[in-house]
This record gives structure tokens, C-alpha cells and sequence, in this order.
């Protein structure tokens, strides 16, 4: 076990904080749109637009952020991230109008694409890389909260104040968090290359038509044929930027990065369990909602465990590591989780509720220790000259996986239920054992991934939880 400067614990505390905006931010809004809509006087079905745009707006900045924070340094990007997503916050809660609105959310997306990849790759700049992990599993939690807590802080904040809080409440943390970001922080810098535009361009399109295609198609009743047309338009995009890449000594993300073993394999297999991972976010309260009849209320307050697992166990998911090595940790704790989503499923469907928290307390510890190993092995082997587009290219990844993942959940329900689900009827049962066997299958299959990971003698450190006194 080791210990950190005051000044290393503060600028972890301030990357935590941004993680925990950015990640609240993405989930409170939902719970609000039909009051938005009533108070701008808008169709509900317009409203999707206000989760879009600032989904796209992140899509599309993404790749410039690790150029951007290398040129000009990670605390002035940290920093001006702060003040976009506060300002942007503040817009938000003054727009009068639909339009006001979606502009204001473009200009929060534009700071969100920043802060949680620049505050990644500031904890690579500050803590020694045996220490990583530990830090990232600090920094990281409040990023895993921030959805869990947002559909039910957002439902209070309207019930009891108004839909503009769900905004306001971002500001006092914003401005604390800027100031101590210009106070506290390095800014670390390092030389960079001209700016790759055209390959920006080629990913910003492949990003954004993928993204519209992925969750602009559940509200902006995108047609059949269009749909596959954006899909098309952004793999054919993503094709060229690689073949751009290649041999391009210029390239904003160099192919160089996938010479390294386990980047190369954390980010195959970071893609492909993010699928699965983000299926159960979406498909947890739609489960015990219309599959089983709880109340929002009841369904929000079935979370609280998956929080608790996910706080216990970034306290031993060092040792863990150290334990057993990634490949072990990764292959177990990924068919734990098809396990235990089976179990959650099963345990439902037979009415034993009572054993339901547990089951999702188990599954926010697995699902905790498989992100913590998954980020880290991603990027820990990296160079220093490489580090800054292996944490945004991973950034871009996590944001279409868990997009997929959402999409693949949605499509499996429709598959089986064709849209006749009764709450809590042996008919919803039925359809939701087939989706969650479905989701298992997909779940599970990065283990044949992550069993390709080299063993890995070396060893994480601990950090302490508060300075020995001297």
C-alpha cells in the first residue's frame, strides 16, 4: 500500500466530480422531457431531441480531445470543459424555447466530450502507471453512480421544484470544480503534429451518422431504409479514416497503438463487453416495471445495491488484480455477470423479490471489478506519445458499445414481444426470460476475448485512503 500527495488526492477528487456531471447529466434529463414539454409547449414527441443533440455534439468531439489536450495542456482543457458543461447548464435553464434548448445541450456536449477523456488521460499524467488503476477505480465511481442516481434525483427535482434544477443543480459544482481545476491542477502539455482535419472529419461523420443511427432512431421516428443508410454512411467512413491512417505519420489516432498487445486486446475486448454491459442499465427498470409491476419508485430504489456493490468493491478490486492477473479477472468476472443476470432473471420470474437485492448487489461488484480491469489494461502499456489517442479512440469505443448495447436490448424486445408486453402477465414473463438469455449469450462471449491476455507479473499499487501521519 502507498500513499499520494494532498495535491495528487485533490486532483483526483476534482476528475471524480467531472466524471460524476458528465455521467448524471446523460440520465437525469430523461425523467424530465415531458414536463420540458409542457412548459415549452411542445409535442413530447419533439423532445428527443434535446437527448440527441447533446449525444451527437459528444460523438462528434470526441476524437479532437486527446490532440486538444496534448497541444494546449490537460489542465486548460479540463478547465474550459468545466466552464462549457456549466455555462452550457446554466443556457439550459434559461431556454424558453426548443431551439434555445438544443443549442444550449450542443454547447454542454461540447465540455462533456472533454472532461471525462481528458480527465482520464490527466490521471495517466499524474499517478505513477503501477498506480493507475487504483486511481481509476477512485475517479471512475462517481461516473458509475451518476446513472443510477439521475432517473430518481431527476423525479424529485421535478415533482418538488421544477424541471429547470435538474440544470441549476450543475452549477455550484461546476464553479467549484473550474476554480479548483485552475488552482490544483498540472498542465501537462507535449508536442503534437499538425491537426489531422481530414481524419477528424472522417470520424466525426462516422461517429455522428453511428450515433443518430443508434439513438436518434428510438424518437425521431427515423425510417427503415434511412436507418441502414446512416449505418452504412458511418462504416464506410470509419473504413476510410483507416486507410487514411495507414502509414500517415499525421494520423489523429496512429495505428501504431495496436502494436501493443494489450491495448489491442482491451479495446476488442472493451467494445464488445460494453455491448453487454449496456443492456442492463436499460433493461433492469424495464423489467421490474413492466415485467414484473413495480412502481418507478420501487424499480429506482431496486438500484441502490448495484451502487453499494460498486463502492464496495473498488476498495479490493486492486488486490484482486494482483491476485489473480487480468486475464483471470476479466474471463471470470464477465461469465459471472451472464451468470448473474441469469440468476436476476430467474430469481424474479419465481417471485423470491426478497433475494433480488442481493443478486443486484453481486452484479454491481462484477460490474465494477470488469470496468476497473477492462480501462486499465486498455491503457496501461501505452507510451507516454501515444497515450493521449489511445484514451480518446477507447472514449469513442465505450460511447458506441454502450449505444449498441442499448439498441441490441431494445431489439430483442421487440423480436420476442412484438410490442404486446402486459405488465406482469406470463406472456411479459416469457418474453423477457428469451431477452435476458439473449443478453447472457452476448454478455459472456469476451471472455473468448479477454482469454487471449497475456499473463502479467507486474503489479498495481494500493492507495492508502488517507496519509500516514509522519
Amino acid at each position: 500500500m502507498t500513499d499520494l500527495p494532498s495535491n495528487v488526492r485533490w486532483q483526483l477528487w476534482i476528475v471524480a466530480f467531472g466524471f460524476f456531471m458528465q455521467s448524471l447529466d446523460t440520465t437525469i434529463v430523461n425523467t424530465a422531457l415531458p414536463s420540458m414539454a409542457a412548459s415549452l409547449r411542445e409535442s413530447p414527441l419533439h423532445m428527443h431531441m434535446v437527448i440527441v443533440s447533446y449525444v451527437l455534439t459528444v460523438a462528434v468531439m470526441l476524437p479532437a480531445s486527446g490532440w486538444l489536450a496534448d497541444r494546449v495542456g490537460v489542465r486548460n482543457i479540463f478547465f474550459t470543459a468545466i466552464v462549457l458543461f456549466t455555462l452550457g447548464s446554466l443556457f439550459c435553464a434559461q431556454a424558453d424555447t426548443l431551439n434555445g434548448l438544443v443549442m444550449a445541450r450542443v454547447l454542454q456536449g461540447v465540455g462533456g466530450a472533454m472532461m471525462v477523456p481528458v480527465g482520464r488521460l490527466t490521471v495517466m499524467k499524474i499517478v505513477p502507471r503501477e498506480q493507475y488503476m487504483a486511481a481509476m477505480t477512485f475517479v471512475t465511481l462517481p461516473g458509475q453512480v451518476g446513472p443510477l442516481l439521475g432517473p430518481a434525483l431527476g423525479g424529485i427535482l421535478v415533482e418538488y421544484a421544477s424541471w429547470h434544477w435538474i440544470f441549476l443543480i450543475n452549477l455550484p459544482v461546476g464553479i467549484v470544480g473550474a476554480i479548483a481545476t485552475l488552482c490544483l491542477m498540472p498542465n501537462y502539455k507535449m508536442q503534437t503534429r499538425r491537426f489531422d482535419m481530414s481524419g477528424f472529419l472522417l470520424l466525426a461523420a462516422g461517429m455522428a451518422t453511428l450515433t443518430l443511427a443508434l439513438d436518434g432512431q428510438k424518437g425521431l421516428g427515423i425510417s427503415t431504409l434511412s436507418l441502414a443508410a446512416l449505418v452504412a454512411v458511418g462504416v464506410i467512413a470509419i473504413l476510410w479514416y483507416i486507410r487514411h491512417a495507414r502509414g500517415n505519420p499525421r494520423a489523429l489516432f496512429s495505428l501504431d497503438l495496436f502494436r501493443t498487445a494489450t491495448f489491442r486486446l482491451g479495446l476488442t475486448g472493451s467494445f464488445a463487453g460494453r455491448i453487454g454491459s449496456g443492456m442492463l442499465p436499460f433493461m433492469t427498470p424495464v423489467f421490474l416495471q413492466i415485467g414484473l409491476g413495480f412502481s418507478p419508485f420501487h424499480a429506482g430504489l431496486m438500484m441502490i445495491p448495484m451502487v453499494l456493490g460498486s463502492m464496495g468493491m473498488k476498495r479490493i478490486v486492486v488486490q484482486v488484480v494482483n491476485r489473480f492477473g487480468y486475464r483471470r479477472v476479466l474471463v471470470a468476472s464477465t461469465l459471472g455477470l451472464a451468470l448473474v443476470s441469469l440468476l436476476f432473471v430467474s430469481v424474479a420470474l419465481l417471485g423470491w423479490y426478497y433475494i433480488l437485492p442481493l443478486v443486484l448487489f453481486l452484479q454491481g461488484c462484477i460490474n465494477s471489478m470488469r470496468f476497473s480491469s477492462m480501462n486499465t489494461l486498455t491503457l496501461k502499456d501505452l507510451p507516454d506519445e501515444l497515450a493521449s489517442s489511445g484514451n480518446s479512440l477507447l472514449s469513442m469505443i465505450m460511447q458506441l458499445s454502450m449505444s449498441i448495447g442499448v439498441t441490441i436490448a431494445g431489439l430483442l424486445l421487440g423480436l420476442y414481444g412484438q410490442h404486446h408486453l402486459g405488465a406482469d402477465s406470463p406472456v411479459a414473463h416469457q418474453v423477457f426470460l428469451y431477452t435476458y438469455l439473449s443478453m447472457a449469450l452476448i454478455i459472456a462471449l469476451p471472455a473468448l476475448i479477454f482469454a487471449r491476455v497475456p499473463n502479467d507479473n507486474s503489479k498495481n499499487v494500493v492507495i492508502s485512503r488517507r496519509r500516514r501521519r509522519e
